[in-house]
């Protein structure tokens, strides 16, 4: 690979030149390379990411027609300086995080609240949190409540012994990406 540096001959080409030399433009600079040749044989992984990404595309080109989430990846996308289509994959192909479970405000008694901070690349859609014994019995279940800054949980089921439990966060997104954490007490 060759590159050119203020070269009024090459400077600004792109393109394909036959079948033996490919021009690009990166940070000012013109790249020259080799054609790249394709086998035409693709990795397990390779299909995976090529059916991932063509799902992505359904649901974006989807996205912009519907008439409730097309606004809000409108804004997201002039506020990003991108497309509302590209915003839209990009929510598809990137499922929440969950940052943090903050669960000392949590001793079994009903209304005991527990902190989730979770973010996505657009929007956290929603969080459920489950409240489990040592041995996978489910002691409660619900959604969280979404804050300014975090998600809460209240506890609506009295729990004696909390040693041994589990919580287990899920977050959602939009496109149905789904994160899980769990914590044991």
């Amino acid at each position: 690979m060759a590159t050119s540096k203020n070269n009024v001959v090459t400077h600004g080409l792109s393109g394909k030149v036959g079948d033996l030399l490919v021009f690009s433009q990166r940070k000012g600079k013109t790249i020259v390379s080799r054609v790249p040749r394709r086998s035409g044989i693709f990795t397990a992984g390779q299909v995976a990411q090529q059916e991932k990404f063509a799902m992505a595309a359904n649901y974006a080109k989807a996205a912009v027609q519907d008439p409730i989430l097309k606004p809000g990846y409108e804004a997201k996308a002039e506020a990003d300086g991108l497309t509302s289509y590209n915003v839209a994959v990009a929510d598809y192909l990137n499922a929440p995080e969950i940052h943090s479970v903050i669960t000392s405000g949590y001793t079994g008694t009903i209304g005991n609240n527990i902190l989730i901070r979770a973010t996505d690349d657009f929007e956290v859609e929603s969080v459920i949190v489950r409240i489990e014994k040592a041995d996978g019995t489910i002691i409660e279940e619900g959604n969280a409540v979404e804050k300014p800054f975090h998600w809460e949980y209240s506890a609506t089921v009295a729990n004696p012994s909390i040693a041994g439990c589990k919580i287990i966060i899920t977050a959602f997104d939009i496109p149905q990406n789904e994160t899980t954490k769990t914590i044991a007490l």
